[in-house]
């Protein structure tokens, strides 16, 4: 028998809105040379609950026309474009995904 068949579904996750931020992953932006000390910092923050908060662009409207077929922007989600050397600086920071 197939266990997934029987198996209940995993909750569906919501953001929390009380979680605080723990701390940053990677570099500030000012290490990576992505800000002129004004209001365009793109970061990464975790979250206590281990939630990912992500500062970035807001372009939601240039990609949603645009999505692979299976990926899709929900009602109060947003599409943010980060530069990639802040993700790159944040992967010592993220712990690998538990089986």
């Amino acid at each position: 028998m197939d266990p997934s068949v029987d198996s209940p579904r995993e909750p569906h996750w919501e953001a929390d809105p009380s979680a605080t931020i723990v701390r940053r992953l990677g570099k500030s932006p000012r290490e990576l040379g992505n800000t002129n000390d004004d209001d365009t910092c793109p970061d990464i923050w975790q979250l206590d609950n281990g939630d990912i908060a992500v500062i970035g662009r807001d372009l939601t409207s240039a990609y949603r026309s645009r999505l692979p077929a299976d990926a899709h922007i929900a009602e109060g989600e947003r599409l943010v474009v980060i530069p990639g050397n802040t993700l790159s600086a944040a992967k010592p920071d993220i712990p690998d995904a538990s089986s």
